[in-house]
């Protein structure tokens, strides 16, 4: 691990935990909900808790790019639950042109972050975007003030003691992006790319059936039939939605259920095996389901549930956030049939034009159905021209990109070994 000189003798404690130690409650400690800005010269990072939330939802509703992980209600109850994951801080734009006369000042970005130290055990000053569960963190920025919206995230970052800003899974063909790509070209800068891949998404702007027909073939779709026919022996196959905050209630313990029979139970990954994980999907989904910005989808046969998935929604965009199967239904592929119909339920929804698989890039399963892709990456933001340390920092991800990669090739080294006796 690279450290600069100036910490190389007990002072990296001072760094590390930047976004910890400048914590401050820039909403009314009163008034969690308040809609006012902070004012000028205020300090800029606050509990995610405390921003306000009726802006945070005016804001998304205006977003240059859709992204349901970062809905107040999700990313909420991540923070103060969800396993690793709690206790995020927020970066916040504000306009100078109030909403209305006398009024509040406009909320045009927000980026819920940790620090550098928190986030990967680097002892270097720099903000990261806050992991939301979904794999997918590109922050809210309002669409007409996009590139202010990015300057001034930046800005509330440099006051924050940051030399840089860690983009995760960050859409890097989107208006976001570019949002911050203009803003460094305008100050003599660029972003520099940590890593990318291409991941699967739905054009749900298509016929369901011809898009399947394009992407399976017609051997594949009969085959596919096929096994629809022999579950059907088990009973009547049937595609249920959940949207009711009542009936998503109901379907969430359905697929908890579900997600816990199958390999993730056994790893001891499943939602419901961590209590936080737990309360932070339970409260995620009802509150979502209040706005109809969650649906579950459950397939059965006859009585029996067979799968089950949970789907956000923001804006036109559709997120397949997890899918969860009974094992003892796997040779009829239950989790490809219910996939084949959330797809004719996403591309028959007029209000729906996209759906991000939010998967892994090579995904057996999603892949082959959903054959759109986007690139995503992760994305170091320097904010000053000619600093020093943010070669250290990108030099510091990149060895500990390497490093997780190592690991991980070492995991599937071992399960494929354990697999094979």
């Amino acid at each position: 691990m690279i450290v600069p000189p100036s910490l190389a003798h007990g002072e990296t404690g001072k760094v590390a935990e930047i976004a910890d130690k400048a914590v401050v409650h820039r909403a009314s400690t009163d008034d969690a909900t308040s809609a006012h800005a902070p004012a000028k010269g205020d300090p800029v990072l606050a509990p995610l808790a405390d921003i306000p939330v009726c802006q945070w939802r005016a804001l998304a509703e205006r977003v240059a790019e859709p992204n349901a992980y970062y809905l107040p209600e999700w990313a909420l109850a991540v923070s103060a639950s969800a396993r690793g994951r709690v206790g995020a801080m927020a970066l916040s734009a504000f306009s100078d042109a109030p909403l209305a006369y006398d009024g509040p000042a406009r909320m045009i970005g927000l980026l819920p972050a940790v620090s550098l130290w928190r986030a990967y055990r680097i002892p270097l000053p720099a903000l990261v975007s806050a992991q939301p569960y979904g794999t997918l963190c590109t922050p809210p920025l309002d669409a007409d003030l996009a590139e202010a919206a990015a300057e001034r995230l930046m800005q509330e970052a440099r006051r924050a003691g940051a030399h840089a800003l860690m983009l995760r899974d960050m859409s890097l063909d989107g208006k976001a992006m570019r949002a911050f790509t203009e803003v460094l070209r305008l100050n003599g800068m660029r972003p520099r790319l940590m890593q990318s891949c291409l991941r699967a998404c739905l054009d749900a702007t298509r016929d369901a059936d011809e898009l399947l027909a394009d992407a399976l073939g017609a051997k594949k779709l009969k085959e596919l039939r096929r096994l629809r026919h022999r579950l059907a022996e088990h009973g009547a196959v049937h595609f249920e939605v959940a949207r009711t905050p009542a009936e998503v209630t109901a379907a969430l313990e359905t697929f908890l259920v579900l997600e816990a029979s199958g390999w993730k139970g056994k790893r001891g990954t499943a939602l419901v095996q961590h209590q936080g994980d737990a309360a932070f999907i339970r409260r995620a989904t009802a509150g979502l389901a209040e706005t109809a910005q969650c649906e579950i989808v459950t397939l059965r046969a006859g009585d029996a549930p067979v799968a089950g998935a949970i789907v956000l929604r923001h804006r036109e965009r559709a997120f397949y956030f997890k899918l969860g199967i009974d094992e003892r239904f796997a040779k009829y592929s239950p989790g490809v049939q219910l996939t084949l119909d959330l797809t004719r339920h996403l591309c028959g929804d007029p209000a729906i034009r996209s759906a991000d698989s939010t998967a892994a890039p090579d995904h057996p399963m999603i892949n082959p159905i959903w054959r759109g892709r986007f690139a995503i990456g992760d994305v170091l933001i320097p904010l000053r021209r000619y600093d020093p340390l943010v070669p250290m920092i990108h030099t510091a991800l990149a060895a500990h990109s390497f490093a997780e990669e190592v690991a991980r090739g070492a995991v599937r080294f071992i399960r494929s070994r354990g697999k094979s006796h």
